[in-house]
């Protein structure tokens, strides 16, 4: 029985029968009842779902989308693991028709993941999957909208994060990776202490701190141009200030790297950079702090000095209240001492 709705924009007909969903909005009620009529004679006339719809299954469509969507994407390596699990783990899901998956398969998902990981690991998971039923639905046409995304409420996100370095733990591990002062770093383990000490410096991100070159650099000006990140700008590319104790870090580094005849400041892997650091903070009995805390533990310092629009150009925020909510991390004890 089909139903309608006036809205801002017109009549919009919804249309449910054997299974198949469909919608649309229209001008006029008029041409809305007769949408409907005609819509719901062709699902008759087809016998249901398997009338309109191509008959894949969720497995196809998940492969079609990391070949022509994720692939397309900066974070294609993340999303490419996170489609392949989901590939891995949900076998039975993955066997049906996709235009056959409703809410119920939706919420079972939802309630499956909430037993193996964290809400916000679930709402992250579900935001790649609410866009591959999106483009699958909309620019594909594989199943009637809307899609059985919109019908199941996820999980709140967990709450920001506070935790911040202490001094006496920089210290620590600072040394454990074997820094010195003013000595550029020789070995792996040297250069994963002196990639966080620039991190704690700039608030950049690990990936953008180890992936710095030397024609990366104006030293005169201090300003650093990121070619690949996270946030872009219309340039395409990010221009980052850093302050004076920064560039004496910096600078290590970089007289290192152009007497080695290399344009990189650092050789270290990713996967050796996150393993090193976390070997070295478990070996410490350091508990609850990430690499990642390094952004946060800069911003927060920097926070004191300078006002929210030039943290946003420092970070590459665009939205001022994520900057906020969780990269401004300092205490009410402490903005309480300075007031």
């Amino acid at each position: 029985m089909a139903s309608f709705r006036k809205q801002k924009t017109g009549w919009r007909a919804e249309v449910a029968r054997q299974g198949v969903r469909d919608s649309r909005t229209f001008p006029s009620k008029s041409e809305a009842v007769a949408w409907a009529t005609k819509r719901e004679a062709e699902i008759l006339a087809a016998g249901g779902r398997s009338g309109r719809w191509p008959n894949v299954t969720v497995a196809e469509v998940v492969e079609r989308y990391m070949r022509d969507v994720t692939v397309r994407k900066k974070s294609r390596k993340a999303e490419t693991l996170r489609l392949n699990a989901f590939l891995r783990d949900n076998a039975e899901l993955c066997a049906k028709v996709f235009n056959e998956v409703g809410a119920a398969d939706v919420a079972a998902w939802r309630d499956k993941r909430r037993n193996e990981v964290s809400d916000s690991t679930v709402v992250r998971e579900a935001g790649t999957l609410r866009n591959l039923w999106s483009v699958a639905t909309r620019e594909w046409e594989l199943a009637p909208e809307p899609s059985p995304w919109s019908r199941v409420k996820l999980p709140d996100e967990s709450l920001a994060r506070t935790r911040l370095p202490a001094w006496s733990e920089i210290k620590r591990l600072l040394r454990a990776f074997g820094y010195r002062p003013g000595n550029a770093p020789k070995t792996i383990q040297e250069q994963v202490g002196w990639c966080w000490l620039v991190c704690l410096h700039t608030a950049l991100r690990a990936s953008e701190a180890r992936g710095l070159r030397v024609q990366d650099l104006d030293m005169a000006n201090r300003v650093l141009t990121l070619e690949k990140h996270k946030t872009d700008n219309y340039e395409g590319v990010r221009h980052v200030p850093f302050t004076k104790s920064a560039a004496r870090v910096i600078a290590v580094l970089v007289r290192a790297a152009k007497a080695a005849g290399r344009d990189e400041l650092f050789t270290v892997s990713p996967a050796s950079l996150d393993a090193l650091f976390r070997k070295n903070r478990d070996r410490l009995l350091i508990s609850g702090m990430r690499y990642h805390d390094s952004r946060a533990a800069a911003l927060t310092r920097l926070a004191r000095k300078h006002d929210v629009l030039t943290l946003a150009r420092i970070s590459g925020h665009r939205d001022l209240k994520q900057l906020m909510s969780a990269y401004y991390r300092e205490s009410a004890q402490s903005v309480a001492a300075r007031i």
